[in-house]
């Protein structure tokens, strides 16, 4: 077997970690997203996975955020059938292959040059590609602006600096008709938390991105307005984590503050 060597940089890095947590999840006897693709890929990467270091609250809940925004792009394809999909950030994840869109679907993976690279080699003629850094100007020039969008920004948010993720939002709503945004909120405390979470320490990135209140983004000037604030603390798949793991989330769900710091999918029609 061929095994890829990536070079990439300490954020684009981090594509390896949820490569690799999806990868995990998928061998697990009851699967949460259940990417065997996932698992395929990362068998083909030349790189010490050890060295990130993941556990299994990691592993569960990398599956589970992805999971549940897989659930949101395809409830807006079924009300869409002609839509643009914009997976922001998109590493080496396999959605367009989980979600299966029709040809009528304008798909697009965007992320770093490097990204990109790697990703047409692992994954090519899946979905249009665009290597681009999200807080540059024009990248959105050659995406069709006359149809709605969903768009996703899984794990994002945290590693853009100042308030550039504000500036790309608004941007993107400017440009296409309507639509929703989905992303999985960090609150601020978590934000700032994850340098010292193993697997971030292990890559040295420090994150500082994040924001409380999920109406926080209606007042970004970007025309949005919060539609859904899911807890995955309160989740259904929680039945499937590895004890002890499921009795602290359940624990947890039971407070509001205290869920909003682990993982949350907020989803916002603009």
């Amino acid at each position: 077997m061929h095994r890829r060597q990536p070079k990439l940089g300490l954020i684009p890095e981090t594509l390896l970690l949820t490569l690799y947590a999806r990868a995990l999840d998928a061998k697990l006897p009851s699967p949460i997203l259940g990417d065997t693709l996932s698992a395929e890929l990362a068998d083909t990467i030349d790189y010490d996975f050890r060295r990130l270091k993941l556990k299994p609250n990691l592993v569960v809940t990398t599956a589970l955020r992805a999971k549940k925004l897989d659930d949101v792009v395809r409830a807006y394809i079924a009300a869409h059938p002609e839509c643009v999909v914009l997976d922001l950030g998109c590493g080496l994840d396999t959605r367009m292959v989980r979600c299966a869109p029709s040809p009528d679907v304008d798909w697009y993976d965007i992320d770093f040059p490097e990204v990109v690279d790697l990703r047409s080699e692992c994954l090519p003629g899946r979905s249009h590609v665009i290597a681009a850094d999200l807080t540059e100007p024009g990248w959105l020039d050659t995406i069709p602006g006359d149809r709605p969008a969903v768009i996703i920004a899984e794990g994002l948010l945290p590693f853009m600096p100042g308030d550039s993720f504000q500036h790309m939002t608004r941007e993107l709503t400017a440009h296409f008709p309507s639509g929703e945004l989905a992303i999985n909120g960090y609150t601020r405390f978590a934000a700032w938390a994850m340098k010292y979470h193993p697997t971030i320490k292990a890559l040295g990135i420090k994150a500082a991105q994040g924001f409380d209140d999920p109406h926080e983004p209606e007042n970004w000037g970007a025309g949005l307005e919060l539609v859904e604030e899911e807890m995955l603390t309160r989740a259904p798949e929680v039945a499937r984590f590895p004890q002890p793991l499921r009795a602290l989330t359940r624990l947890t769900a039971r407070s509001t503050a205290l869920s909003r710091q682990g993982a949350r999918i907020l989803r916002y029609q603009f």
